[in-house]
């Protein structure tokens, strides 16, 4: 059972899209730290060690300036470490529903870049607010988890669609901009608590760097290109391949805001066009009222950008 679980995981992982990518990584960390803490628990009388919180501690992001620049690498292995349950339920949740959005309207490709992005500006937001604002108190603190960069996913969704159309449970159909607007006045609201505020802070960084990424990528600097480009050096170094020639392009993001309902979409030639002619649809009528001919074709547009 255990081989099947196994050979069906590393099959998702190799031929699956970047979103499931992230949750497999993500899930199979949390497990991993989990595991260690469940050995460490019971080898030490039925008490979670101190060395299992120094575990934690060495990949998570810290109040200290001397942590972080001892251990940079926790800016990049904080934001996929997770110790509860739901903390992490939430976050892959989050990641997949608002993830498919992106991916939809803008291409698979942005994903990774904008998660990443997100998570060490999120990273930086909470060290400074920690440097600037007492929560913290005199001992250093830690923050781990993904949710600054899904929050970065959350508003580049709501940025590049705002009216496109979800049905919640109870709620009924709920425009997008509604849900992220809700979602950032939560973290808003959560810095006036005892609770948690470092992560609010973190949240918020996501949140502006969801929105630098769309601002910039309207004006046709794609900074998720520049990370998938370092990417592919790192796996040609590992993988030994040959340098290949980018056939990376500038991308720039055009939403417009009217819906010519005098054209008919099979008579625009161009391909540019027929994609604007759809975003233009899903602004004024939500994402539903695409065909699936009109889904699948934008779907293919973006996965080609």
């Amino acid at each position: 059972m255990f081989q099947s679980i196994l050979a069906d995981i590393r099959k998702e992982f190799s031929t699956g899209n970047m979103i499931s990518r992230l949750i497999i990584i993500n899930v199979g960390v949390f497990i991993l730290i989990n595991m260690v803490r469940l050995i460490l628990h019971f080898s030490n009388g039925g008490v979670t060690p101190g060395v299992y919180y120094d575990i934690v501690h060495f990949f998570s992001i810290s109040s200290s300036i001397f942590h972080n620049l001892t251990h940079p690498w926790v800016f990049i292995t904080s934001i996929f470490l997770h110790e509860g349950f739901w903390h992490i339920l939430w976050n892959m949740l989050f990641l997949y529903w608002f993830g498919r959005i992106v991916a939809d309207l803008i291409g698979e490709s942005k994903i990774f870049p904008i998660y990443l992005l997100g998570g060490v500006i999120g990273c930086l937001v909470f060290w400074m607010s920690a440097q600037l604002l007492p929560y913290g108190g005199t001992r250093p603190i830690y923050a781990l988890g993904a949710s600054a960069g899904v929050m970065a996913i959350v508003m580049t969704s709501g940025m590049i669609a705002p009216d496109y159309v979800l049905r919640l449970f109870l709620l009924g159909d709920v425009k997008l901009k509604y849900v992220v607007a809700v979602l950032i006045l939560l973290d808003l609201f959560g810095l006036a608590g005892n609770y948690n505020t470092g992560g609010h802070f973190a949240h918020l960084g996501g949140v502006f760097m969801g929105w630098f990424y769309v601002q910039q990528l309207r004006t046709g600097n794609d900074w998720g290109e520049g990370v998938n480009g370092i990417l592919r050096k790192v796996e040609q170094f590992f993988t030994q391949d040959p340098p290949r020639k980018s056939k990376a392009k500038q991308t720039k993001l055009v939403v417009k805001h009217r819906y010519r309902k005098s054209k008919r979409e099979e008579d625009l030639p161009d391909t540019q066009e027929r994609i604007d002619f759809i975003l233009d649809k899903i602004k004024a009528h939500g994402y539903n009222s695409l065909t699936q001919e009109e889904k699948d074709f934008l779907r293919e547009a973006s996965e080609d950008s």
